[in-house]
């Protein structure tokens, strides 16, 4: 196989960043081009890449459609991880999620058409089954969306099918169930879960929940979901191409639960205090991999607690 030339949108965030790393130091790829507008992410995240000789960094705006068609040109491959995510975001500015989440996707997908990329693969997004009642979450069963964060991650599904369909543009999405891990800010101010608890462990503060700390989710570790996305970047099952996949463990985790674990780490018996639940949210949330699992190979490389107990060391090690 010959190298790739990859671009990676949105590689300065938090899963995007460790996909600049694994392309960095794999021998199939010969260039790694990150287009992002430092927007979400943080350049602290690749600054260490920055004269590795395979690395390229574009401030730019993925909803610039001629901008990115010139940026793509002579690329094989686009794993396009840039979006504004969080359900509260959404909620608060539907207008900007929408432009960046649907528009920006747009552009990269109408690029690689016009500059004969040979895949995309797409950051989906688990928000997409909302509030279908249906345990394990299987592809093909979805409910009607809780937020418009959740609309403009199906948006993107729905473009990239009729992209393939009109201009036979082969992609493959990955619905991530809640990634964590390395690189995840906590003191962004829509900071997920994990980055938020764990500060607030190392801190010796309190942690609030949301709800009553039943809430589930099928917490996945980073490694997991660059382990898929490289799966399906360069899989030459002709089967798995055009599809949509869950990423997730198959696991299922209670904030209470989660919480217990934080305190063994931490060695502190730091009880949380419990609010309101968020507005969108779904309760409970596992994901059924099989199908990821027999068109791509993919299979959990960390779960749940060893990668806790990882990004743990990691925010204590970074100063956070």
């Amino acid at each position: 196989m010959s190298q790739k030339k990859i671009i990676i949108t949105g590689g300065a965030g938090f899963i995007g960043s460790n996909l600049v790393e694994k392309y960095l130091n794999d021998d199939r790829v010969e260039k790694v081009r990150v287009i992002d507008n430092l927007s979400n992410g943080y350049y602290s995240n690749i600054k260490e890449f920055e004269n590795h000789p395979k690395f390229e960094f574009f401030e730019e705006d993925i909803c610039d459609y001629e901008k990115m068609l010139e940026l793509t040109k002579g690329f094989d491959l686009i794993s396009h991880q840039a979006a504004l995510g969080s359900v509260p975001r959404s909620i608060e500015n539907p207008m900007q999620s929408t432009k960046v989440n649907i528009d920006g996707t747009v552009n990269i997908l109408y690029a690689a058409v016009q500059n004969k990329i040979d895949r995309v693969v797409l950051a989906c997004s688990s928000s997409t089954y909302g509030d279908s009642p249906n345990l394990p979450k299987q592809e093909d069963i979805i409910g009607n969306p809780l937020s418009p964060y959740a609309v403009t991650k199906y948006a993107v599904e729905l473009y990239a099918e009729v992209f393939q369909k009109t201009y036979g543009l082969n992609f493959v999405g990955l619905r991530y169930f809640n990634i964590f891990g390395p690189r995840q800010n906590p003191d962004n101010p829509y900071a997920a879960v994990i980055p938020i608890f764990c500060k607030a462990y190392i801190h010796g503060n309190e942690p609030t929940i949301n709800g009553d700390g039943e809430t589930s989710r099928d917490f996945t570790f980073v490694e997991n979901a660059v382990h898929a996305n490289d799966l399906a970047l360069f899989t030459e099952n002709k089967e798995a191409l055009n599809q949509i996949y869950n990423v997730a463990c198959g696991d299922q985790m209670s904030l209470n639960d989660m919480i217990g674990l934080l305190q063994d780490l931490s060695g502190k018996d730091l009880k949380p205090h419990y609010g309101p639940e968020r507005p969108g949210d779904v309760k409970h949330s596992k994901a059924d991999i099989s199908k990821i699992e027999n068109l791509l190979g993919y299979k959990p490389q960390v779960r749940f607690k060893e990668g806790l107990g990882k990004v743990y060391a990691w925010y204590e090690k970074m100063g956070f």
